[in-house]
């Protein structure tokens, strides 16, 4: 097997880390994998924000869903969707020049721009979390960051067309966490489908995290099942009603033109 292969099949979410610093020539090699991550076009679609003041980071590690281990991971970037940049690029370019001649419409960054930005943006992530995994970093993504959009907007002085889309703690993983199992997966065949789209049978519905359950479960007050218990923890919880109430702000500021 592959050392690719290796490294994807061995990684998993660090949330504790030892103090060391990374290295700068180490965060270099992470940037330049991330660098060449697919993106579409070659319009590079992303920004990303490194975080090294670590009073922003206590901040992040708050309006992130109160979640102290970013206040302590050594190295935490933020990736943007960033239709700004191609925006200004085409600004001073002159586009105005060509809708005055009407030899083009007049447009401006849509929902459509905003979805292909946040792919540009995830591929890197992504990137940037095998690369580190191969050099013996750990990481953790934070999807909390689309949470509490006017104040991450006001705090990373975000312009109109670049928004956050997931945020990354990295570190050395402390030796609990280095011995801490993967957590499962879902089955390859409740995955993966033949030319269209399968629904699930009920008994396949009902099980589905199953694979997850410890051997004594204890499903939050009120829940009957796995189903219910994550339900009420993710699902309809406060921070996922937060996440949906930001993001719905995110569209409407994009949006108005």
């Amino acid at each position: 097997m592959s050392e690719c292969i290796d490294t994807i099949l061995q990684r998993k979410s660090i949330r504790s880390y030892l103090p060391n610093p990374i290295p700068d020539t180490e965060k270099q090699r992470i940037i330049e994998a991330m660098l060449r991550a697919p993106t579409a076009g070659n319009q590079m679609l992303y920004s990303v924000i490194e975080v090294e003041s670590a009073a922003l980071k206590a901040k992040l590690a708050e309006t992130c869903d109160h979640q102290p281990f970013i206040a302590d991971a050594p190295w935490v970037l933020i990736f943007l969707a960033d239709s700004q940049r191609i925006y200004d690029f085409f600004y001073y370019s002159g586009v105005d020049s060509l809708i005055n001649s009407k030899l083009a419409p007049s447009a401006k960054p849509q929902e459509a721009d905003l979805l292909l930005a946040g792919c540009d943006a995830l591929i890197a992530a992504h990137t940037a979390v095998l690369a580190a995994e191969s050099l013996g970093i750990g990481t953790c993504y934070i999807g909390d960051i689309m949470e509490n959009y006017e104040i991450h907007r006001d705090l990373l002085k975000l312009p109109k067309y670049a928004v956050p889309i997931t945020m990354l703690c990295l570190g050395y993983p402390s030796e609990q966490q280095k011995k801490r199992p993967l957590t499962p997966r879902l089955s390859r065949d409740l995955i993966i489908s033949k030319d269209s789209y399968r629904h699930l049978q009920p008994e396949e519905a009902k099980t589905l995290y199953d694979a997850n359950l410890p051997p004594s479960p204890h499903f939050l007050e009120g829940a009957e099942n796995h189903g219910q218990h994550i339900y009420l923890r993710k699902f309809s919880s406060s921070f996922m009603q937060e996440m949906r109430r930001s993001v719905r702000a995110m569209l409407e500021n994009w949006r108005d033109n």
